[in-house]
């Protein structure tokens, strides 16, 4: 859910109501707020017209996305999950050599 406090934090600040940045995605309010919850993933173009419309760095909201998703990919495996990680951050690392 680590996109979903970013963009409640984001619309805080900024002082903006959930149907004001769901029109501006073409959604719903109540799709909007299930994002922002971390009940259902934006699309990634979401993410990118989020940020737009927020003012912030896209590469910055993009990675939250990405890591809500990895997180969740691991959910229930905590005995793996770190070893997981691990791996794949070796192979990342192998790949850009």
């Amino acid at each position: 859910m680590l996109l979903g406090n970013k963009i409640r934090s984001l619309r805080d600040e900024q002082g903006i109501l959930q149907r004001q940045v769901a029109a501006y995605l073409e959604i719903d309010t109540p799709m909007f707020s299930k994002i922002e919850r971390g009940d259902r993933r934006a699309k990634r173009s979401q993410v990118i017209q989020m940020a737009t419309y927020f003012n912030v760095d896209e590469k910055e909201m993009l990675t939250l996305w990405l890591a809500d998703k990895v997180l969740d990919a691991l959910e229930g495996e905590d005995e793996l999950k770190l070893t997981a990680i691990e791996t794949a951050k070796d192979e990342l690392m192998d790949v850009n050599r």
